[in-house]
């Protein structure tokens, strides 16, 4: 009786390793259950990172293709992750573990093609320059003659005692105009100012960058957008202003004049009313 493997054995040891099982979240389900934590729908979101709606849709559900690009799939993934208060570095990492991301290096094709067409410099036309030199002399010289002629005359007129025919009138005084004063900085002038019968509320970018929305009490945007560090906004409507800060750690807030003493943690997003009457206290 012979031993050796049976035919099963012979199979490759590859065909039975067991395949792994990444348990590790999606991009798209991570992005989408931060939006959902932090109570922002997703229209919320597009009009507060500017990426429109369908493409916010498409990579909630992992679909990057809508993106036009590696580049640009990036890009929305750090906008997105911010807007909702998430940490954009392990995504991208992830991203980049799942879809490479390698860019194609540049044809060298098109250079030499460059330097093969290149024209030769031009030489300074001499000719046309002592043209245009003399023509510029004898205009010059017409020129004084003519002026010199009517001096002559003038000054003979003026000795004989003759008296001229006609006199200049004098000429009138320039006219100063009040100089305009300049209009004060809204942001300034909104905050000093504080009238008691509207909402006046002024952002600033101390500590970062922000997303910010404003809406007066009609539910008008007044401002939709990115504000950057260092930046401010002011605000104000006869009502009330309804805000929503993406990053309410990097928001100083100033109310009516004064200031909103409210401790906001880095990367939380707040809804936030003032009326008239606010802040009660500070």
């Amino acid at each position: 009786m012979s031993i050796g493997n049976s035919p099963e054995d012979d199979r490759p040891s590859e065909d039975r390793t067991p395949p792994v099982d990444d348990a590790r979240p999606s991009i798209g389900r991570v992005l989408q259950q931060a939006r959902v934590d932090a109570g922002l729908t997703v229209d919320e979101v597009s009009q507060s990172t500017r990426v429109r709606i369908p493409i916010v849709h498409a990579i909630e559900q992992d679909d990057f293709s809508r993106c036009g690009g590696d580049v640009y799939a990036r890009g929305h993934i750090r906008t997105l992750a911010r807007a909702v208060g998430v940490d954009p570095e392990p995504l991208l990492a992830q991203y980049g573990a799942e879809h490479g991301g390698h860019v194609a290096p540049t044809p060298a094709t098109p250079l030499f093609e460059t330097e093969r067409i290149r024209s030769e410099p031009r030489r300074p036309n001499w000719t046309a320059a002592m043209v245009a030199a003399i023509v510029a002399v004898i205009a010059f010289v017409g020129y004084t003659v003519v002026n010199g002629g009517d001096d002559s005359g003038d000054s003979q007129q003026a000795a004989e005692g003759s008296t001229p025919a006609t006199s200049k009138a004098p000429k009138p005084s320039p006219t100063t105009k009040k100089p305009v004063d300049p209009k004060p900085d809204p942001s300034d002038s909104a905050i000093a100012a504080a009238p008691a019968d509207k909402v006046t509320v002024k952002i600033s970018a101390a500590d970062g960058r922000s997303w910010i929305s404003a809406k007066d009490h009609n539910g008008r945007i007044m401002f939709d957008g990115l504000l950057e560090q260092g930046q401010s906004k002011t605000f104000q409507d006869s009502q009330k202003v309804d805000l929503v800060l993406g990053d309410a750690g990097a928001i100083q807030l100033f109310v009516n004049g004064k200031q909103i003493e409210d401790e906001f943690q880095p990367g939380q997003v707040e809804r936030l009313t003032y009326t008239k009457g606010d802040p009660e206290q500070g």
